[in-house]
């Protein structure tokens, strides 16, 4: 079916217009890093630490996986990084560096599932943060981040519903989506941000 003809969608759609998605394209490594940078910050925290990080270590460009491997716990807590994602970080360089991370090419040849159960082996990453690096990295088509609190609540607010659903509910009504579930994700972030209402 087209994502326009679904009962609840279909107006969200109207409202709000075309959506383009474009995938940044980052190697998986520095995809990674971003995303475990910004675990549970604030968009402005996480980038100002992203950026003393970048230039504390990255010699101009993005610090490689053996300038992280390098750099003691005193000198990535000083950038602003937590005991605990600093250990992260390193786990995702060595993984980098001993080539256990898939590349950007590897990863195009991969199924979507294949890619989540891989780069969740590492600690730190999990689905919701694979599910990222599918949607706005690869620019993947069908991914539904079923465990994301803005589709759920994007969920909720186009069905007119009291609660928002659980997850495995939400990932069964998906289903109809498919393949376009990244652009039915991207809808309901809109609804959930308030741009699909009727009044905005």
């Amino acid at each position: 079916m087209f994502l326009s003809d679904d009962p609840a969608l279909g107006p969200v759609i109207r409202r709000v217009g075309p959506i383009a998605l474009k995938a940044r394209r980052l190697t998986p490594y520095e995809s990674l890093v971003r995303a475990v940078i910004h675990q549970q910050l604030s968009g402005k925290a996480a980038a100002t630490i992203l950026g003393r990080f970048q230039e504390r270590f990255g010699a101009g460009g993005f610090p490689v996986p053996e300038s992280v491997l390098g750099a003691s716990d005193e000198k990535l807590r000083a950038v602003g990084l937590s005991g605990q994602k600093a250990s992260y970080l390193r786990g995702v360089a060595r993984a980098a560096a001993d080539g256990t991370l898939p590349t950007l090419r590897q990863c195009s040849r991969m199924e979507d599932e294949a890619i989540i159960a891989t780069l969740t082996t590492l600690k730190g990453v999990g689905r919701w943060t694979v599910e990222m690096f599918l949607i706005f990295n690869l620019g993947r088509p069908d991914v539904l981040p079923a465990l994301d609190l803005g589709v759920r609540r994007g969920f909720q607010i186009a069905h007119r519903r009291r609660q928002m659903p659980e997850p495995k509910v939400l990932a069964r009504h998906g289903a109809r989506w498919a393949p376009h579930r990244t652009q039915a994700t991207l809808y309901l972030w809109k609804a959930a941000d308030g741009a699909a209402s009727p009044s905005a």
